[in-house]
C-alpha cells in the first residue's frame, strides 16, 4: 500500500487496527511485546494506546512489580466494552447467551417450547428466553454489540427463513426483522447447522481445523461446512443441505430409532435416540440393531459430503453425540467403504451449547469486522454500534 502525504489518518486507523489485532486475546501486555506483535516502532505504539485508552477500547493494568528496572507498562482489550446475544431457536427449547467482546459468557438462560408451537409462540418464548439472559447479565438491549439467532431451514443472507420444515409456520418468517424490532444493534439469522460448524472451529473439535464437515444430528439431520476456516454457506444459503435429497438415507434415519420396540409408551421424540442408545450401550440386540441401521442411513448422507468436500474432518454434533461410544463403531464402519479416502471423524463436546456458541461467534465476526474496518472511525463505531463505557 502506497501512502500519500494526506493519507496519514488512514495510515492511522490501519495502525490501530494492527494494534487492536494484537491486543486481542492476548491478556496483559506489555508495550515493548504489543510493538513486537504489531510490527511498529515503540513510539507509535504508545501513542496508539493512548488513543484506543481514551476511546475505552483498551484498559491499563497496574504495572509488573519485582523485576529490576522500570516496571513494564501493561494493557490488555477491554472485553466489557461491549456485549454480544446469540440465541438458539430450537424444536424444544430456545436458548439464549450473553458474552463480551472477548467471547467470555457473562449470562444465559434456556425456556423450553412445544416442538408443536406455531410461530407467535415461538416467537414470544424466544423472546422471553433472551430477555432472560439479558437480565441475567444486568444488561439491556440498548447495551448490546450485535445479535445473532440460529434456526433450522435454509436462511437467506437478509434473515428470512426461506424453508423450514422442522418449525410449524416457520417458512417465510422474517426472522430478522422480527428481531429488529426489540434490537437496535445489528442482527443477524443463520442456520443452526452452520452456527455449530463455526461453534466448533473456535473452540471445538475443529479448531485449528481448515476444512469441516459438521453433521448436526438428532430429531433430524443436517450439516454446515468451514472451508478454509470459513463458513460456507452457498448461492442461497443451502449449502450442507443433504438431508433434502431422497437418495440419502438421513431423512429416514430417525425412523429406526423411533420404532425400537423397547421404548416406553408416549416417549418424547427429543428422548427417543438417549434410550435407544443407553439400551444399545447396555447389549440389548434390538436397539443395537437399531443404531445400526441408524448409522447405515447417516454415513449415506456423510459420505456425499466427503465426496463432494474431502474434508480434512467430519464432527458429528447433536443429540446423538452424547452417544458416541456407541455410534462411532457402526458409522466408521458403514462410512469407510463409501469414501475414496475415508475421513477423520470425531464426536463434539459442546452438546447442546453448539448453536448458541456459533451464534455468539458469529456476533462477534460481525463486530470485529467493523472493529478493524480501516474505513470506519473508532469513535463512529462506538456512537453507531453500542454504548461503550470507559
Amino acid at each position: 500500500m502506497t501512502i500519500r502525504g494526506g493519507d496519514t489518518s488512514r495510515l492511522r486507523r490501519i495502525n490501530l487496527s494492527t494494534t487492536l489485532r494484537a491486543l486481542r486475546g492476548q491478556g496483559p501486555i506489555g508495550l515493548t511485546d504489543l510493538a513486537r506483535r504489531a510490527a511498529l516502532s515503540r513510539p507509535t505504539v504508545e501513542s496508539l494506546v493512548e488513543e484506543l485508552l481514551a476511546a475505552g477500547w483498551v484498559k491499563e493494568l497496574p504495572p509488573e512489580t519485582g523485576q529490576m528496572g522500570r516496571p513494564a507498562r501493561l494493557v490488555a482489550f477491554r472485553g466489557e466494552a461491549g456485549h454480544v446475544l446469540g440465541i438458539d431457536v430450537g424444536s424444544y427449547s430456545i436458548r439464549a447467551t450473553v458474552a463480551d467482546l472477548d467471547g467470555a459468557e457473562v449470562a444465559r438462560h434456556t425456556e423450553r417450547v412445544s416442538a408443536a408451537a406455531g410461530r407467535a409462540e415461538r416467537l414470544a418464548v424466544l423472546h422471553a428466553t433472551a430477555e432472560g439472559a439479558l437480565a441475567a447479565s444486568g444488561l439491556d438491549a440498548r447495551d448490546l454489540a450485535a445479535v445473532c439467532a440460529g434456526t433450522t431451514g435454509v436462511v437467506t443472507a437478509g434473515g428470512v427463513v426461506r424453508l423450514s420444515y422442522g418449525l410449524p409456520e416457520w417458512t417465510g418468517l422474517d426472522l430478522a426483522g422480527e428481531l429488529r424490532r426489540h434490537y437496535s444493534c445489528p442482527v443477524l439469522v443463520e442456520n443452526d447447522c452452520n452456527l455449530a460448524a463455526l461453534a466448533e472451529g473456535w473452540h471445538g473439535e475443529a479448531r485449528g481445523v481448515s476444512d469441516v464437515a459438521f453433521v448436526l444430528s438428532g430429531v433430524r439431520t443436517g450439516a454446515g461446512i468451514l472451508i478454509g476456516g470459513k463458513l460456507h454457506r452457498g448461492g442461497h444459503g443451502g449449502a450442507g443441505e443433504i438431508g433434502a435429497l431422497p437418495l440419502v438415507g438421513w431423512h429416514r434415519a430417525p425412523s429406526h430409532l423411533n420404532a425400537y420396540p423397547g421404548l416406553p409408551p408416549g416417549t418424547a421424540p427429543e428422548d427417543t435416540a438417549g434410550l435407544v442408545f443407553a439400551d444399545a450401550r447396555a447389549g440389548e440386540p434390538a436397539a443395537r440393531w437399531a443404531v445400526e441401521q441408524y448409522a447405515h442411513d447417516l454415513a449415506e448422507g456423510i459420505a456425499a459430503l466427503v465426496l463432494t468436500l474431502d474434508p480434512d474432518l467430519v464432527v458429528l454434533g447433536g443429540g446423538v453425540s452424547r452417544s458416541g461410544d456407541v455410534l462411532l463403531e457402526p458409522l466408521r464402519r458403514h462410512l469407510d467403504p463409501l469414501c475414496l479416502q475415508p475421513p477423520a471423524l470425531t464426536v463434539s463436546a459442546l452438546g447442546d451449547q453448539a448453536v448458541v456458541l456459533g451464534a455468539v461467534r458469529h456476533a462477534l465476526n460481525h463486530v470485529d469486522a467493523q472493529l478493524y474496518d480501516i474505513d470506519t472511525p473508532l469513535a463512529d463505531i462506538k456512537t453507531n454500534f453500542f454504548n461503550i463505557g470507559v
